[in-house]
């Protein structure tokens, strides 16, 4: 007897419902003739987006909720984000930390992400929130899988023993080296800054995710340096590039011989569309620079793309709810990807694309993969982005760990009540 059966599935870039098998928490062949055996739980799908588990690549984990505190981003810049919460780390605690994930963790299993990358700010000789996030790792290990990159957010040459808090926070147990080169004081510090992360990972055997070059001058072009280091260490397929920015300033000459490197160094890049967004172009007039890495370019080279959250409520963006698909939402438009195979492209860039990234095993739909789905409560990749579809069904390793019941909305027209479903009316 199967544990669960889902039938009349949909699944990325199929038009022809499908059914999943699921016993001990993996997915197994189904033969033909099999759906008419016994299952403990059986699922009709009724012909909506059946997907893996959405994957957060990049998001900081230990500054959600904080909006506000100490007090308002009113310029709404990047800049005066790192300013507050400068001010707002001085008042962290563990207990502080812990209560605000928890809370946004159930946010992300609600919108059916069960694998997440978050960067903790290492920048505090007590490492506080590193801590924190280490005990919320174990505790909600069963519900959502994390992995925690040393971020040092005030720099690594430029911030006072900046070299051994990041070593320190590898040995108490992150999982990720992370860097912010041009954050640094001068060019040369964060040329140092990505050599020692892309160093520091090789000799700990971790992985690399940076902040990189996340600002509209053109001059910051620390990408190549980290391109450089990641070949020259063979840490190819192990370092991911976040933001990457400027890129979207670079003259096109360089920005085709820089994603030829990139490529070449097997690096992983995420973008984080909601932050940066409302965060680059501040100091352009007219036209104002949409201040974004080159996605589609990349994507077209071959290039491991995903994309991120980023922030939730905290001094950078004071929006959000833990919502991949709202960044996708949003990347839709501002990265002008609305073709028909860009907007599926979409779903990817939020599930298997993260997952690469991530470097997880045992991901996918395939048998032999860990039953770990999300049911949208639409029938494509097309309506799920544009409805920002609500999540049905959340499933970790085999069990339904959320559910939602989408509001029925109805009218009133010429007398008479009418429901409405924001679905196109079929014909005949």
């Amino acid at each position: 007897m199967l544990d669960l059966l889902i039938t009349n599935a949909r699944l990325p870039r199929s038009t022809s419902p499908t059914s999943l098998a699921i016993e001990a928490g993996r997915i197994v062949p189904l033969p033909a003739g099999r759906e008419a055996l016994d299952a403990r739980e059986r699922i009709d799908a009724a012909g909506k987006l059946l997907t893996p588990a959405l994957v957060e690549p990049h998001i900081h984990l230990d500054a959600v909720l904080t909006v506000g505190q100490p007090r308002h981003n009113l310029s709404g810049s990047l800049f005066e984000g790192i300013a507050i919460w400068g001010e707002r780390v001085k008042d962290l605690d563990a207990d502080d930390v812990r209560r605000r994930v928890a809370q946004v963790l159930r946010w992300q299993v609600a919108n059916g992400v069960l694998f997440v990358r978050s960067h903790v700010d290492v920048c505090d000789p007590r490492l506080t929130a590193l801590r924190a996030l280490l005990d919320v790792k174990r505790e909600f290990a069963d519900r959502i899988t994390l992995q925690l990159v040393a971020f040092p957010q005030q720099g690594i040459q430029s911030f006072p023993n900046g070299e051994a808090l990041m070593r320190q926070a590898v040995e108490l147990g992150a999982d990720v080296v992370g860097a912010i080169p041009h954050f640094e004081l001068t060019r040369e510090y964060g040329e140092q800054s990505v050599k020692f992360a892309v160093g520091l990972a090789q000799e700990f055997n971790r992985q690399v995710d940076i902040h990189c070059d996340e600002t509209d001058d053109e001059h910051s072009r620390f990408l190549e340096v980290l391109a450089a280091e990641t070949i020259r260490l063979n840490m190819q397929g192990r370092v991911t590039a976040s933001h990457t920015t400027a890129m979207h300033s670079y003259n096109n000459a360089y920005a085709g011989r820089l994603i030829v490197n990139v490529r070449r160094a097997g690096l992983h890049m995420v973008t984080n569309p909601l932050d940066n967004a409302v965060l680059q172009g501040r100091f352009d007039h007219y036209p104002i620079r949409r201040g974004h890495t080159r996605i589609k370019e990349l994507l077209a080279a071959g290039v491991n793309v995903c994309l991120g959250h980023d922030s939730v409520m905290d001094p950078w963006y004071p929006l959000g709810k833990a919502d991949p698909l709202q960044a996708a939402f949003v990347l839709a438009h501002y990265g002008q990807m609305s073709g028909y195979e860009e907007i599926r492209t979409l779903i990817d860039m939020i599930t298997v694309n993260g997952a690469k990234t991530l470097g997880l095993t045992d991901y996918g739909l395939e048998p032999g993969c860990r039953a770990d789905l999300v049911l949208f409560d639409a029938p494509s990749e097309g309506d799920a982005v544009r409805l920002i579809a609500p999540r049905r069904l959340v499933i970790r390793a085999g069990t339904v760990v959320a559910r939602t019941e989408p509001a029925r909305q109805v009218v009133t027209w010429q007398g008479k009540e009418e429901p409405v479903d924001y679905m196109p009316a079929r014909s005949g």
